[in-house]
């Protein structure tokens, strides 16, 4: 079985002998200016620099911290090659403060001394065999609840699922865990399809719910890996989803990356999903498939009635929800669906980022009570793999139409260096 699909996102560029800096042509696409965007660049450095301190010099308002992480699983490292002796590919990270559409920028990268880490930096905080915390200068910003599988206690144990805090108040969770009054199988920010089949090589075919999980369940199998610095915060998880009994029908890699932007979080999720020796169908309907974000139960309890959602055609009345079903069939395929919801007196809006390179037709589904998101069909064959990937930009306050397309476009065509 192979480990990871690289799928393209980036261009690359080479650095193949040891150096204190090398220069790095970015270029935004046109159309639409961003602020706050996220530059991902697979390079070739130095392996004594794989840990260095790094500054990007020549973009507009003044040098930026970089940081070199692992590859991403959804990382085009193809164009660099083997790195040579010496040497190893990394993935140079930033945040632009703003780029114009078109615009093309001579930058330099300088790598410094290995870098130690800093108290404002992002780190990973193990709390136990529940949970794991991503925290920025000790506030947290994301959860990761991996509960060990107990067969006594099923429906609490069965699936996986990461939380996100208030960007402004670490005291705040904006997700749902454990517990919930209404709805409690939506659970912070998930993936599963409520119709999964598998067919095994005898011709025997099952359907369970990967949603629900009341057979099925989804168990983390370990951390494959987890970085943090001063521009981000990463880790990739295995799970395995689990079918009747003990029917292993798929391994899951799942990468979450979280980036601080002046108004909050922006949240990198991608699955590299492998079935094993099934052919496995991923299927369900708008509520209970695919990757959603489900808000804090306080918001079903007490605010539901103030939700709103903004949508590519402007924003939605409180209360008023479309739904890929009935009349809303065509309530698909869209590149970005924002929810604006209330919580403890203060409003906050969800931007749901989908991409171009996800399986279509992208189904959506809105409720008022805090959850949303979106799912597809798709059939894996056997030892076949799905990348999958999205981004969430998280706020406080409200967006604007432009403002959540300018977001969509940095992810879905982002600036890319040569």
């Amino acid at each position: 079985m192979r480990f990871f699909t690289m799928l393209g996102l980036v261009a690359v560029f080479i650095v193949t002998t040891a150096v204190s800096a090398f220069d790095l042509t970015l270029t935004t696409p046109a159309g639409q200016d961003r602020e706050d965007a996220v530059v991902r660049q697979a390079v070739v450095v130095p392996e004594v620099s794989a840990g260095a301190a790094v500054t990007v010099r020549g973009l507009a308002g003044g040098p930026v911290v970089g940081q070199l992480l692992v590859p991403g699983i959804d990382l085009d490292v193809s164009a660099v090659g083997a790195a040579p002796g010496g040497s190893v590919v990394r993935e140079l990270c930033f945040v632009a403060p703003s780029l114009a559409g078109g615009e093309t920028v001579a930058l330099t990268v300088d790598l410094g001394a290995t870098r130690q880490p800093a108290p404002t930096d992002f780190a990973w905080v193990d709390a136990g065999p529940t949970r794991i915390d991503l925290r920025l200068g000790g506030q947290p910003v994301l959860g990761y609840h991996r509960t060990p599988y107990d067969k006594n206690d099923h429906m609490e144990t069965n699936k996986v699922f990461h939380h996100v805090y208030d960007p402004g108040d670490p005291s705040r969770l904006l997700t749902n865990g454990l517990g919930a009054k209404q709805y409690p199988h939506h659970r912070g920010v998930m993936y599963g399809f409520n119709k999964t089949t598998y067919t095994a090589a005898d011709g025997t075919e099952k359907t369970v719910d990967t949603w629900h999980l009341p057979v099925a369940r989804q168990v983390d199998a370990g951390t494959v890996r987890q970085e943090a610095g001063p521009v981000a915060g990463r880790h990739v998880v295995q799970i395995y989803w689990y079918g009747e009994g003990d029917a292993m029908i798929g391994v899951e890699y799942r990468q979450v990356t979280a980036y601080r932007v002046s108004e909050g979080w922006l949240i990198d999720w991608a699955s590299d999903l492998h079935a094993l020796e099934y052919t496995v169908r991923l299927d369900g309907d708008p509520q209970h498939a695919g990757f959603h974000f489900r808000a804090n139960p306080q918001v079903a309890d007490e605010n539901a009635e103030q939700t709103y959602y903004l949508r590519t055609d402007g924003a939605g009345l409180p209360n008023e929800t479309r739904n890929w079903d009935g009349n809303h069939q065509d309530f698909k395929n869209y590149p970005w669906l924002a929810m604006c919801f209330l919580l403890d007196g203060q409003r906050y809006t969800v931007a749901y980022l989908d991409n171009s390179k996800n399986p279509k037709e992208a189904r959506y589904s809105e409720r008022n009570y805090g959850r949303f998101g979106s799912y597809f069909e798709y059939t894996l064959q056997p030892y076949e793999a799905l990348l999958t990937r999205y981004r969430l930009a998280v706020r406080r306050g409200e967006l604007t139409v432009n403002q959540a397309s300018a977001l969509s476009a940095d992810f879905e065509q982002p600036a890319t260096g040569g």
